[in-house]
C-alpha cells in the first residue's frame, strides 16, 4: 500500500513539474511578440523600399522605350500573428517497477500579412505626374541639403533664356536638345553655393513664389557670379536675382522660370537609360541627331547626373536592378553621382503627392494561408 502511495506522490510530482513547464512555455510566448515585430518590421521596411526603387527605376526604362509606365502604390500592411502551445503528459505506474513518465510540449507561430495596393490613376495621377513642381517643393529640397545644381538640371526647364534640354521633358526627340548654357549656369551657382556666398530666401514676385538669391559682397569679385550676371543680361556687380514663373517686367533683377511635371523630370532622366545595341539597330528606340545627322550622345546631357546600365546577364554590383525586354537595367552600386539623382527623383515623387486624394480602386492581397 505504501509503494502505491509513493509512486501516486511522484506521479502528481510529474503531472505538477508538467504543467509548470507548460506554464513556462506560455510565458516565453508572451516575449515573442516584440521579438517579431523588431524582426518583421525591419524586413518588411527594406522590401518596400526595395520594390519601390525597382518600380521607379523600372518606369524610366518603359519611358526610355516609349512603353505606359504604371504605378502600384502600396497603401498599408497589416501583419496577424498567432501564437500556439501544447504540452501533454503522460504516466505509466507498475508495482514494483519504477514509474515511466512523458511530457510533450510543442509552440507554433503562424503570420498572415495582407498587404493593400492602389493604381496611381486619375486626380491621383494628374496632381503627382502632371503638375509642374512648384518653388515650395524645390525650396524644402535645397533645404535638405540637395546640390542646387542637381534641383535646377533635374526640375527646371529653362531659367531666362537659356533652356535646359525642354524637348527631353517628353519621349526622345530625333533632334539634338539645347542645353549647354544651362547646364553652365547650374554649374555656376554650384561653385557659389560652395563658397557660401549667397542666402537663398523663398518669397513672392508679386502673389508668385519666387526664389530669392541673396549674395555676399564679397562675391562681387568672384568670376563665377560676375559670368552669371553676364548669362542673365544683368550687370557684373549685381548681388540679387528672383527666380520666378511670373517676373516683373519693369525688375531686371527678376529671372523667369519654367519648371517640369514629375512626368517631365522621369523622361528627362529616362535619357540616361544606355539601351542595349541590337535594340537601336533594330528601332525600338529613338536615336537622335544633330541637324548635321552626326548621332547625339545623351550621356552629354544626363550622364554626369544619372547613367542607367544594361546588359544581358545579372550584375553582380548593382544599387538597384530590373529584368525587362530580356535585358538587365540597372545602376552600379559605386556611382554615387546616380544614385544621389535617383533617390532626388524619389523624393520628389513623394513631395509630389501632395494632398491627392485616393481616387483609384483599391487592390487587396491577402499573402499566406
Amino acid at each position: 500500500m505504501s509503494f502505491k502511495k509513493s509512486n501516486a506522490f511522484k506521479s502528481r510530482k510529474w503531472i505538477a513539474l508538467g504543467i509548470f513547464i507548460f506554464a513556462f512555455l506560455l510565458n516565453g510566448c508572451s516575449g515573442l511578440g516584440p521579438s517579431t515585430l523588431k524582426g518583421n518590421r525591419f524586413n518588411y521596411n527594406t522590401t518596400i523600399q526595395t520594390s519601390n526603387d525597382q518600380q521607379l527605376l523600372l518606369n524610366l526604362v518603359r519611358l526610355k522605350y516609349r512603353d505606359t509606365p504604371y504605378f502600384l502604390e502600396v497603401n498599408s500592411v497589416a501583419a496577424q500573428f498567432k501564437f500556439r502551445a501544447n504540452a501533454d503528459g503522460s504516466a505509466t505506474l507498475v508495482e514494483a517497477v519504477k514509474g515511466v513518465f512523458g511530457i510533450g510540449l510543442g509552440v507554433s507561430v503562424e503570420e498572415n500579412p495582407t498587404v493593400s495596393y492602389s493604381p496611381l490613376q486619375g486626380e491621383q495621377f494628374i496632381q503627382r505626374f502632371l503638375s509642374h513642381i512648384p518653388l515650395q517643393n524645390i525650396f524644402l529640397l535645397t533645404r535638405s541639403g540637395w546640390s542646387f545644381e542637381r534641383i535646377l538640371r533635374v526640375c527646371l526647364e529653362r531659367v531666362g533664356d537659356l533652356k535646359n534640354a525642354p524637348t527631353a521633358s517628353g519621349p526622345t526627340p530625333e533632334i539634338a536638345p539645347i542645353y549647354e548654357e544651362f547646364v553652365e549656369v547650374a554649374n555656376l551657382i554650384r561653385k557659389l553655393q560652395l563658397k557660401d556666398a549667397h542666402t537663398l530666401f523663398l518669397g513672392t514676385s508679386g502673389k508668385t513664389p519666387a526664389l530669392i538669391f541673396q549674395f555676399e559682397k564679397k562675391a562681387n569679385r568672384f568670376p563665377e557670379l560676375q559670368k552669371l550676371n553676364t548669362l542673365f543680361g544683368l550687370p557684373p556687380e549685381n548681388l540679387r536675382f528672383v527666380l520666378t514663373t511670373h517676373p516683373s517686367d519693369d525688375n531686371p533683377q527678376h529671372v523667369r522660370i519654367e519648371t517640369r511635371s514629375l512626368l517631365g523630370m522621369m523622361y528627362y532622366l529616362s535619357h540616361g537609360v544606355e539601351s542595349p545595341e541590337e535594340d537601336r539597330a533594330s528601332g525600338k528606340v529613338t536615336l537622335t541627331r544633330y541637324s548635321s545627322g552626326k548621332p547625339f550622345d545623351w550621356a552629354d546631357v544626363t550622364g554626369d547626373i544619372l547613367k542607367i546600365h544594361s546588359q544581358s546577364s545579372r550584375p553582380a554590383q548593382a544599387a538597384m536592378s530590373v529584368y525587362y525586354r530580356d535585358n538587365w537595367f540597372y545602376i552600379d552600386d559605386s556611382d554615387l553621382q546616380s544614385k544621389s539623382t535617383f533617390s532626388l527623383l524619389a523624393q520628389i515623387f513623394s513631395l509630389q503627392s501632395g494632398n491627392a486624394k485616393d481616387m483609384g480602386p483599391q487592390l487587396t492581397l491577402p499573402l499566406g494561408n
